[in-house]
């Protein structure tokens, strides 16, 4: 199918297979569910040990270095964490070759970036010296692109549980008994050890359901024009994976430049926090991707634009409960990193208030891509560069008012949540228009279960300190249960409660 920039109109054609669609992401969208609440309680172990045992120094040394790996990791990906559906759904050859094109492309990709880290180490480690294995951190960007491309293939076939099993068990809880073992032998560089251990398993991790989907690609044959099409055709595609994922790390690349590696470190802890329910709409995008592309290719963009609010609410609701969740009694959940933590509150607020007000930009970008990828592309350019405007505006403002560091920490993520919040808006206006049908993923009900959460969230805050354990073990989960008890009630429709409904073959 070839991608053209020009409007579309919708038309009244209704096919079965719609109802299978939304059954199909509403599986998906379970096993999201069950996966976040797996990493929450792997992440936290990890944050923690992170945290009390190794400092804010070195927390805030291993994040940049991470930031860095992670960013050629996306870069050489290639846009195939998203392509990939659109290329399998295009061809007639086996879909273990193409898998392997794939495989291959992204490998060369991830040496070309590990040789330029290794050759250059100080990109990864700015503020610090280089000790003798630090160059070879840069290895990780193999294992980290190659188990993302292999997620995407699997997810492909629907197989969400291999994202959920390598990214929300193996990889989250062998970094945490990493960063437990590593301590020992050195709390400089166990941190980035046990990444580095994390991201070897996450890799095998995904590599084995990869097999076990597509199998051995007998017979084919690596070719040097076939690969440079598929990479050439994918580089938009990229670069708006590069400027999303950008976005949600340019707050601490800029913040680097204004404040103490101390404060950097509670700033990563917030940002881990709150990433947390990124991963629900982020892994949504391999499974939507085939859904959208079969539509396209059958001219029924009207299930389009019903996919794309239907799974937009989803995203919305789960992550507006997890961001009151863990936002009201935000205090103790900093605090449970460490004392000197707590400063980071203000940050987590405005990050899990991103989050919510992206989804709607990631549902829709999950359209664009095949219809407008150019012009998704120049939108999202415009809003990172935003989002680098409102920081910078907003930092110098808090130093000019003399503010302390940790409220110049929240800056950034304020220009975060204002950035997504605009490209939300012109994304899902742009995609009604050439769909011909309205983008919608906000329902009124959504305020009423906020307001129920903030009530029950306030009679935890209001506990006295020592207490604050109770905040934690009963506040968080009863805000979450007060909040969906409202939503499922008068939020949720047929649709949405598919959800929760099992279907065969589950």
């Amino acid at each position: 199918m070839t991608q053209v920039e020009q409007p579309l109109t919708a038309t009244d054609k209704s096919l079965p297979e719609d109802r299978d669609d939304i059954a199909a992401l509403a599986k998906g969208g379970r096993t999201n569910i069950f996966g976040f609440l797996l990493r929450l309680a792997a992440r936290l172990p990890f944050l923690f040990i992170a945290g009390r045992w190794y400092g804010a120094d070195a927390l805030g040394r291993f994040a940049y270095a991470v930031l860095v790996v992670e960013f050629i990791a996306q870069i050489a990906t290639l846009g195939l964490k998203r392509g990939l559906a659109g290329a399998l759904a295009q061809t007639e050859r086996p879909h273990n070759h193409v898998v392997a094109d794939a495989m291959l492309v992204t490998f060369l990709a991830s040496l070309l970036g590990a040789a330029i880290l290794i050759a250059v180490p100080q990109a990864m480690f700015p503020n610090s010296s280089i000790n003798g294995l630090d160059r070879l951190l840069a290895l990780v960007v193999i294992g980290v692109a190659g188990s993302d491309v292999a997620l995407a293939a699997c997810a492909y076939r629907f197989d969400i549980g291999a994202t959920v099993r390598a990214r929300s068990i193996i990889e989250p809880w062998t970094i945490s008994i990493g960063a437990f073992a590593f301590a020992f032998y050195s709390t400089r560089d166990g941190l980035i050890l046990s990444y580095a251990v994390s991201m070897i398993a996450a890799l095998v991790a995904s590599l084995i359901p990869l097999v076990r989907h597509y199998g051995v690609p007998r017979g084919w044959r690596p070719d040097g024009g076939r690969l440079w099409r598929l990479a050439r055709r994918n580089l938009p595609l990229a670069a708006a994976d590069g400027v999303e994922w950008g976005s949600r790390r340019l707050d601490m690349a800029i913040l680097g430049l204004f404040v103490s590696p101390a404060v950097i470190g509670i700033y990563y802890v917030a940002q881990q926090v709150a990433s947390l329910p990124q991963k629900l709409k982020t892994s949504f995008d391999p499974i939507l991707g085939p859904v959208i592309t079969r539509n396209l290719a059958e001219n029924n963009l009207a299930a389009i634009a019903k996919q794309v609010s239907q799974v937009g609410f989803w995203i919305i609701a789960a992550q507006a409960g997890i961001a009151l969740a863990l936002g009201i009694p935000g205090e103790a959940v900093m605090g449970l990193v460490g004392p000197h933590f707590v400063g980071g509150t203000g940050a987590l607020a405005f990050l899990l208030l991103a989050e919510v007000v992206a989804a709607t930009a990631v549902v829709s970008e999950s359209a664009l891509v095949y219809i407008a990828r150019h012009r998704n592309l120049m939108i999202s350019l415009v809003m990172i560069g935003c989002q680098a405007a409102f920081s910078f505006a907003l930092i110098l403002l808090a130093r000019q008012l003399e503010l302390p560091g940790l409220w110049v920490a929240a800056a950034p993520a304020l220009a975060l949540c204002l950035a997504l919040a605009l490209g939300a808006l012109v994304k899902a206006r742009l995609l009604s228009r050439l769909l011909g049908a309205p983008i919608n993923a906000w329902r009124w009900p959504l305020l009423s279960a906020a307001g129920v959460a903030c009530i029950v969230g306030a009679g935890f805050v209001a506990l006295p300190p020592t207490l604050e354990w109770v905040e934690l073990a009963v506040g968080v989960w009863a805000i979450l249960g007060a909040y969906a008890l409202v939503i499922w009630r008068w939020g949720f429709g047929p649709d949405d409660r598919a959800l929760f409904r099992r279907q065969k073959g589950d």
